[in-house]
């Protein structure tokens, strides 16, 4: 385990650098997420938000760097090694990512089916207990995604997410369509469950108002490597970087932070 300021390191990424033939798009950047929090990753456009979340995750290589996960160097573990420390985190990607062909329970058992060796009549109670959990009727057990709003399919790929009860959870633009309505309900169920849970959220967002709603800590993607880290309102206080200025100092900022919309306390 890695500890820095009394805080375990659960992920450290260290001089990553990542291109896409000409463009590159970071050049020796550094993070750590620390266990417990709820980290925000912004940036401008193209600067690789999501692209970072699929290298920590293994679903992207990058051309220099290193990525540690739970203390251990991933070019140092054996593929066996690497299938552990993956059950031990759960991905939502934005619109729930769900397999059309399959109801909503089964998508919440395919890790289940993947990792564990469980009677069905088990694998079934699982999947109801997950969908309790992220606030979805029993009756949608058994709906295909299509017949699932945008809302109800992001909380059916949340539950599978957390199907094998992971200690990290990735979540890519998790209020991204939703009506203003829905993110604030969304934004309540990720504070509830890391709560109840303990989990460590990695969260790519836009959105200011789930920022300054839920968000510990931000990182700030620019200039091809993380700029700067704190919270919402130290980053909004302090600005030192003409993009973070832009961001967290503009009107939008101003009327999502917690003076105007109540924080959710951690």
């Amino acid at each position: 385990m890695i500890f820095e300021n009394g805080k375990e390191v659960v992920i450290r990424v260290r001089g990553l650098a990542k291109s896409f033939g000409s463009h590159r798009i970071w050049n020796s950047l550094d993070l750590d997420v620390y266990r417990g929090e709820i980290l925000a990753i912004v940036g401008g456009s193209g600067q690789g938000k999501s692209v970072l979340m699929r290298v920590i995750t293994g679903l992207v290589i990058p051309d220099a760097g290193q990525v540690s996960l739970f203390g251990r160097s991933v070019k140092q573990i054996t593929p066996q090694d690497r299938v552990d420390i993956e059950k031990r985190w759960g991905i939502l990607f934005q619109d729930g990512a769900l397999f059309s062909s399959l109801t909503v329970l089964q998508n919440i058992q395919v890790p289940m089916r993947e990792h564990l060796e469980l009677p069905q009549a088990m694998m079934d109670d699982l999947a109801f207990l997950k969908l309790t959990m992220v606030g979805l009727p029993p009756d949608a057990a058994y709906k295909f995604p299509s017949e699932l709003s945008g809302g109800m399919r992001k909380r059916a790929g949340l539950a599978r997410a957390l199907a094998l009860d992971p200690e990290i959870v990735f979540l890519d633009e998790p209020t991204a369509g939703l009506d203003p309505i829905g993110a604030t309900d969304f934004d309540h169920l990720i504070r509830k469950l890391q709560q109840t849970l303990g989990l460590t959220v990695y969260m790519v967002t836009h959105d200011l108002d789930t920022i300054f709603t839920v968000a510990d800590r931000v990182a700030v993607l620019a200039d091809q490597k993380i700029v700067r880290t704190g919270s919402p309102s130290e980053l909004q206080h302090h600005p030192n970087h003409p993009w973070i200025k832009e961001y967290f100092c503009g009107e939008r900022a101003r009327a999502a932070s917690p003076g105007q919309r109540p924080r959710i306390p951690a």
